[in-house]
């Protein structure tokens, strides 16, 4: 609390006004009380007075404290008989929201055997301000909306309690919202905002609202957030809960994942605009160990939950539509004790991807096991199954690092769900799970492959310019640009002439057209090679050939060769040509 060691005067001005403590003492038990964050050595009260013992007596029977905590809070002068403040007290840390908030210690004196017990109440600073779990609430509202309609806003923390906890919540005026505030069993306050007139989209699309959060202390502080109201189109029905509030009970010690309540509200809407979606309205804990599937509407334990620290939650619920339209119920869940903590598994850093290409050794994740138990019961080891090209190395106190332990195949697994399990070294033994998904990213490390080393196709002579003779097919294994075949001709030389002057072939579907008719007198046979080339970067490539064969017609007529002298006549004869095939 840096603010009040920069505020030291003002709080020893407190102190000398407040150290008119509450003591009594009856049969040997005493009380004080002192606010939080006094400075060490401050007086907190005079045991030798109080208990009525004289400070020789301090001295001589060795008195000492006894402080069951590890926190030395207040430590005794013998020599004075008064006890002093040997450390920062912060009752926020110390009670959270207990009230009143103290501790007990005992006095003991020996040679002869004497015991007194005495409590320390630790009063309330006014030294946290409210504050919003948000700097801004983002609300979509139907213009349609009815009046009367009201909205759950995010609740303001204050750690602080009693008067100087959070008491009320204002709004700053506006023509179309007021603030409604409630109470709940446990005396924290939240916040609804009512619709009050009517919203016009083609008017105003768009308002915005100061909601502030006061508490009762001196000085009074408080906490402000902004309100973004996005105003829709028409949509006049909102969802509505089964039942206005839920009641379920969970023992302490129930595995995370556990759906321990299932709500449901339903829209008279129809169609899309009857979709319905669930979620927590902000609870003043920020670390509220449940979570809702905002579609199924079943509420699942996510964290860890201790019949000491919390004996019940209250939930606020919002069943809302796809355009923002909302419905409020409420959920009480009642903690049942057990005796029980189990390691915790906090994904420090994943990203959740990771490339084929990544050598052995690569760090994939860092992973905290927590366990609030102490000694062998809180020493954890974390493991993940054998059969992952995976393991598992510490790294340092209570974080792991999850790491490759062999090279990657995307083409051979793509996709790895790896369970850790992490237990402690209590008997019985508890444990944790965690499932992640480890994605492999591609890489460009095949290059694509034709179905054929040697395409053959026959064409017939005198054919129209444009048809198409065959379609090649080359795959890749690799995935998305990585897998995109483009396919190209080879521009080798053909008869003399370009290959690409006789034939084309298109990029995408591999289909090989003739761009000119051919002769079979003049060429027989072609042959041509295309590439396979992917899209990665750099790409890689492979080459094929493709063997025309021109197929012969009955395209050219007999010829006259010579005449042929015979007896003083001329004898014609013919002679029908053939092509050197027939």
């Amino acid at each position: 609390m840096d603010y009040l060691k920069n505020k030291g005067a003002a709080l020893d001005l407190r102190v000398s006004i407040l150290l008119c403590c509450v003591v009594s003492a009856v049969s040997g038990q005493i009380r004080y009380s002192i606010p939080e964050e006094m400075r060490k050595g401050l007086f907190v009260g005079d045991v030798a007075k109080d208990l009525g013992v004289d400070v020789r007596r301090l001295v001589s029977g060795r008195a000492r404290l006894v402080i069951d905590d590890d926190n030395q809070y207040v430590a005794l002068n013998k020599n004075k008989g008064h006890i002093v403040v040997n450390e920062r007290i912060d009752r926020e840390k110390l009670c959270a929201k207990k009230s009143p908030c103290s501790f007990s210690l005992e006095i003991v004196l020996e040679d002869p055997l004497e015991l007194f017990s005495i409590t320390i109440e630790i009063q309330d600073v006014n030294d946290h301000a409210p504050a919003f779990p948000k700097k801004e609430i983002n609300l979509e509202i139907s213009e349609s909306t009815p009046t009367g309609t009201v909205f759950l806003l995010d609740s303001a923390a204050d750690p602080d309690v009693g008067i100087n906890s959070l008491q009320s919540y204002s709004l700053k005026a506006n023509e179309h919202f007021v603030l409604k505030q409630h109470t709940r069993a446990d005396g924290s306050k939240y916040a609804e905002m009512m619709l009050q007139s009517g919203l016009d989209r083609e008017k105003q699309s768009e308002h915005t609202l100061i909601l502030s959060a006061v508490d009762g202390g001196e000085p009074q502080r408080s906490g402000t957030v902004r309100i973004h109201v996005s105003v829709l189109d028409a949509n006049d029905n909102a969802p509505v809960f089964t039942q206005s509030v839920y009641k379920a009970s969970v023992f302490e010690n129930v595995l995370r994942g556990t759906v321990i309540a299932r709500v449901s509200a339903v829209d008279a809407d129809q169609g899309y605009n009857g979709n319905v979606t669930y979620s927590f309205t902000h609870q003043e804990d920020s670390s509220c160990p449940f979570e809702i599937n905002s579609y199924t509407g079943d509420i699942k334990l996510t964290g860890d939950i201790d019949y000491e620290v919390s004996p019940n939650y209250e939930i606020n619920l919002q069943a809302k539509d796809p355009w923002g339209v909302a419905g409020a119920s409420k959920l009480i869940i009642e903690i049942a004790d057990v005796n029980d903590n189990s390691p915790v598994i906090t994904m420090a850093s994943f990203s959740g991807k990771i490339s084929e290409d990544s050598p052995p050794g690569t760090v994939v994740g860092l992973i905290s096991v927590q366990d609030k138990d102490s000694g062998k019961n809180g020493q954890v080891h974390l493991t993940i199954d054998e059969n992952l090209p995976l393991k598992i190395k510490t790294s340092f106190r209570n974080y792991y690092t999850l790491v490759t332990e062999q090279n990657l195949d995307r083409e051979k697994r793509s996709k790895y769900n790896i369970t850790l399990t992490a237990t402690d070294e209590g008997v019985p033994a508890l444990s944790s799970l965690k499932n992640v998904y480890l994605e492999v990213t591609d890489v460009n490390d095949n290059a694509p492959a034709f179905n054929q080393s040697v395409y053959n196709t026959q064409v017939m002579e005198n054919n129209s310019p444009g048809v198409a003779l065959l379609q090649i097919h080359a795959s890749d294994p690799d995935q998305g640009q990585n897998a995109r075949i483009s396919y190209f001709l080879i521009d080798d030389e053909v008869n003399g002439n370009p290959a690409s002057t006789y034939f084309s072939i298109n990029t995408e579907s591999g289909v090989i057209q003739s761009l000119r008719s051919l002769d079979y007198e003049q060429v027989k046979e072609y042959k041509i090679r295309i590439k396979a080339q992917d899209g990665g970067s750099p790409p890689q490539s492979s080459n094929t050939t493709v063997i025309v064969r021109v197929q012969d017609q009955n395209d050219n007529p007999p010829q006259v060769l010579y005449p042929v002298q015979t007896g003083g006549s001329v004898v014609a004869e013919m002679v029908l040509l053939h092509s050197a095939a027939t």
